[in-house]
């Protein structure tokens, strides 16, 4: 198999050659920067070297009947993405990483996996780019789908290095590089809460702060003074998060979720979906101000429960904005990708997505709302997106709220469910309230809708 390079710091700086499977197993999770559980993971090769490109992360879908079409758009997304930030990819390295169920041992996992590796093989050769490997990594071990030789890649596979062992680890210590833990890890930072007295006391109190907040967000006389409300809360709360003392992840959310309180947080996570508000919110992304901002924005998608959890998209979105603004790309690429997961139509969240993916520079959008906040307005939508998105050739109407009109037969409008693909309708009781049909949760949902843009970004 051919050597690899990938650089450890910047360019020119410092490289590494890496030789065979074993050794690009070991580098995954310094590519990606956090160890991908439950992943498709595919890396563009340059060059007769085999240059490390772009790369792509993706949940491995669960039902086989998917494995098609995710296949060929992961092939596609890759290619054109080369394409536009360093060339047609020469080649591609694919890792699927997924551990057994019980633990017992990743050669089953491995082998439910080889039609998966196979489609994308063969979508990528569609396009005329050879896969040069294809490892599955499960259970501590790896396999080659690419290598027929019992002698260097038997049936059991080969184990993984133990870590910091290797030349990788050593470059990366040395180049700064560190590992953020699990992808599972990190995403549970961000997940709504599910202890039942917590869930039920932050649902509740969303609740209440709707029927008296919605009317008001889409009310265009008084949704300024909704915005000023909002942004002085969350100021609030990022004074009382940046007194307290650093600690451990874990321990440190846990006290941040300790010092809001749930009719707080509900009226920020509400005030946010108006996009005005989030525009002026997304300032706080540099400095001293910027870490209390992303503890806030984590503690928020947190309090995102129950049939709130769309609401989630734009505190992540601005958790993800913050990382990426502070040089977190990891921690940016698992708060976008969950943000998206909870809206997919969700614009802001699809081109910061884009753009942290393509390798863009932050700096222009920093700049974009340093002016804003500078002249006390709100960031222009058209600039943000010709910045983000500058190969767009559409318009980009209003970051406002429009207003509602009445329906000519008295009716109501309804915000538009967002189901996952193969879900099942399931038809309700009479007698049993859809917790979703809630008057707070209906009219929130309202809030976002006619906030949303008429277009949506390409994908």
């Amino acid at each position: 198999m051919n050597k690899h390079h990938e650089s450890t710091g910047r360019a020119g700086e410092q490289q590494i050659t890496l030789r065979g499977p074993a050794e690009l197993a070991d580098a995954l999770p310094y590519l990606m920067g956090f160890y991908p559980n439950d992943s498709v993971v595919m890396v563009a090769l340059h060059g007769g070297r085999g240059r490390f490109g772009g790369r792509l992360r993706l949940g491995i879908p669960q039902a086989p009947g998917e494995w098609g079409p995710v296949a060929d758009q992961l092939a596609e997304c890759l290619v054109s993405g080369s394409e536009r930030r360093e060339g047609r990819p020469d080649a591609i390295v694919i890792f699927l990483c997924q551990d057994s169920p019980d633990g017992s041992g990743g050669q089953l996992a491995m082998e439910r996996l080889r039609p998966f590796a196979q489609r994308l093989r063969t979508a990528c050769g569609a396009l005329d780019v050879p896969v040069l490997e294809a490892l599955c990594i499960s259970d501590g071990r790896y396999w080659s789908y690419c290598c027929p030789d019992t002698r260097c890649c038997p049936d059991q596979g080969n184990p993984l290095a133990m870590p910091g062992t290797t030349v990788m680890a050593a470059a990366a210590a040395y180049a700064g590089v560190h590992v953020r833990g699990t992808l599972r890890d990190m995403e549970a930072r961000l997940q709504p809460w599910r202890t039942p007295a917590a869930v039920t006391a932050q649902e509740e109190a969303l609740d209440r702060a709707g029927p008296a907040l919605i009317p008001r967000l889409l009310d265009e006389r008084a949704k300024g003074e909704v915005a000023a409300e909002t942004l002085r809360l969350a100021r609030t709360l990022m004074d009382r998060i940046e007194e307290t003392q650093p600690a451990p992840p874990a321990l440190s959310d846990a006290g941040d979720d300790q010092l809001i309180g749930s009719d707080e947080a509900a009226a920020v996570i509400l005030g946010l979906q108006d996009r005005e508000t989030r525009d002026k919110a997304a300032a706080w992304m540099e400095g001293a101000e910027a870490q209390a901002a992303l503890r806030l924005w984590r503690t928020l998608a947190r309090r995102c429960v129950g049939p709130y959890g769309e609401h989630a998209a734009a505190p992540l979105t601005l958790a993800g904005w913050v990382s990426w603004s502070t040089g977190d790309e990891p921690g940016a690429r698992v708060a976008l990708a969950l943000a998206l997961r909870a809206d997919p139509d969700y614009t802001f969240a699809q081109l910061l997505h884009r753009a942290c993916n393509e390798g863009l520079d932050p700096e222009a959008l920093r700049r974009c709302l340093r002016e804003a906040a500078d002249e006390g307005t709100s960031p222009d939508a058209r600039a943000v997106e010709a910045v983000m998105d500058p190969a767009a050739d559409r318009v980009a109407p209003s970051l406002r709220v429009r207003r509602v009109r009445p329906l000519p037969d008295g009716g109501r409008r309804r915000g538009r469910a967002h189901r996952l693909p193969g879900a099942e309708r399931v038809k309700a009781s009479p007698d049993s309230p859809r917790p979703w049909t809630s008057a707070a949760g209906r009219r929130s949902r309202e809030a976002r809708r006619y906030g949303r843009r008429g277009s949506r970004a390409r994908r």
